[in-house]
């Protein structure tokens, strides 16, 4: 790992439907000093290559900040913030909320909010993760333990009910726009028992999942290259207005997007005078 490189891949097949993505990454000129780590569909689950990762502010307020080899993040509705070495290199694994009591032995919806010691879910193979992907050549080989030792974990456990499986992926479809009123129809639940059933396994209710979808799409957009500016990108993600886009990313990520954009993505640029396009947006 002497110069930056960054890797991805799918899991193994079997592991698909659990695991979205890894990720490797390695930097070795990082200027970023503090990342934030935003809502997204996903549990996350990072393991450091290197030095510790750094919590410094967590999504939950309640929560003390923390240092980690190994870490899961359940989804959340606010960021966490990551304080950033110069040098640093590590794997990042996106795992579909629905999945990680197979995985992990743990619910998605006893994770929500919470950053958690990978060493704490009561699994030697997990804990030893860092260890053993740092001793690693390269990415192929790390993706190679990865797929060894989460294809190990999976084992009979019970899964969500299908109504609440088929309303994840509908609301995924549709980047979160679906009303949660329709939604509970479509599946021949009420609202309310739905939104109980619904809160229980993801950890978030569905009006929080489709801010947190809504979010997501924006970002990726941005990240993408939309250069429509703000109010268009709005409409597009299923906002109201500008103002409400600005006023979920102040919510969600900490910051207005004009911020974000300036710490995370430097290289797009808006019209000057453009709403939206300074920090204070």
């Amino acid at each position: 790992m002497g110069r930056d490189d960054f890797a991805v891949r799918a899991p193994h097949p079997a592991l698909r439907p659990l695991v979205t993505r890894y990720i490797g990454y390695s930097q070795r000129q990082n200027t970023l000093t503090v990342h934030r780590g935003l809502p997204s569909r996903h549990v996350t689950l990072i393991i450091s290559l290197a030095e510790p990762v750094r919590v410094a502010g967590m999504p939950r307020p309640d929560q003390a900040p923390g240092s980690f080899a190994g870490l899961v993040g359940g989804m959340h509705t606010a960021p966490a913030l990551i304080e950033q070495d110069t040098v640093q290199a590590g794997i990042h694994l996106e795992l579909n909320p629905l999945g990680t009591d197979a995985l992990l032995g743990v619910r998605a919806g006893d994770l929500s909010g919470y950053v958690v010691d990978l060493a704490d879910l009561g699994s030697p193979a997990l804990a030893a993760l860092p260890g053993r992907l740092a001793s690693e050549p390269g990415w192929e080989s790390r993706f190679d333990v990865l797929d060894e030792v989460l294809l190990g974990r999976l084992g009979d456990v019970s899964e969500p009910a299908p109504e609440i499986s088929w309303a994840w992926r509908r609301m995924i479809g549709a980047g979160g726009t679906l009303r949660v009123d329709a939604l509970a129809r479509e599946v021949g639940w009420s609202r309310r028992h739905f939104g109980e059933r619904f809160s229980r396994e993801l950890g978030l209710s569905p009006k929080q999942a489709g801010r947190v979808l809504r979010f997501e799409r924006a970002g990726r957009l941005l990240r993408t290259g939309h250069r429509g500016g703000l109010a268009e990108l709005a409409v597009r993600c299923g906002y109201h207005d500008q103002a409400h886009l600005t006023n979920e990313w102040r919510a969600l990520a900490g910051c207005p997007p004009g911020a974000w954009i300036a710490e995370e993505l430097p290289f797009l640029q808006y019209e000057p005078g453009e709403p939206g396009a300074d920090s204070g947006a």
